[in-house]
């Protein structure tokens, strides 16, 4: 049989109240439990006492037994000191992102390496020199010219008609 300390949730819809336990990997998040060892309240303040509420002694009776504590309550009891030595758990296959969402991180980090290598290009390569200006009156000749044929068609077109 395999133990994880894990939370077990409660309280009402959008006010949640999560039970710290340790319970059978196999049964439900809110389902059979084997012993209760504390309780987190998130819509306490972060800094208010009864937010993570532990009893230390059963904690370290059932990590003696094998029991292991998930992501969350492992953060929980390093913060209080009872965990010290024991590693974080693994990402269990819930916590990894789905195939789409990997593919866009890699997409991601792709683009981003080939922009940091674009910019270190740009600042090795030296700057080249600035270009003559053409002068500005050139282009409203240029307008100019290409209105005065369009009039003189007009007329040609009228006496081809008559």
């Amino acid at each position: 049989m395999s133990l994880r300390i894990r939370l077990s949730r409660g309280g009402a819809k959008k006010r949640p109240y999560y039970r710290i336990v340790v319970a059978d990997s196999r049964s439900p998040r809110d389902g059979r439990f084997i012993e209760r060892l504390g309780a987190y309240n998130p819509v306490l303040p972060s800094d208010h006492k009864d937010r993570v509420i532990l009893k230390e002694e059963r904690i370290r009776h059932w990590l003696g037994l094998g029991a292991l504590p998930s992501t969350r309550v492992h953060r929980f009891l390093a913060k209080a000191g009872i965990l010290d030595a024991l590693p974080i758990p693994e990402q269990t296959k819930q916590d990894k992102p789905k195939a789409k969402a990997q593919e866009r991180l890699r997409e991601a980090e792709e683009s981003a390496k080939s922009a940091a290598e674009a910019a270190a290009a740009e600042a090795a390569a030296p700057a080249p020199a600035p270009e003559p200006e053409a002068p500005a009156e050139a282009p409203a000749e240029d307008a100019k010219a290409e209105e005065a044929p369009a009039e003189e068609a007009a007329p040609a077109e009228e006496k081809a008609d008559a």
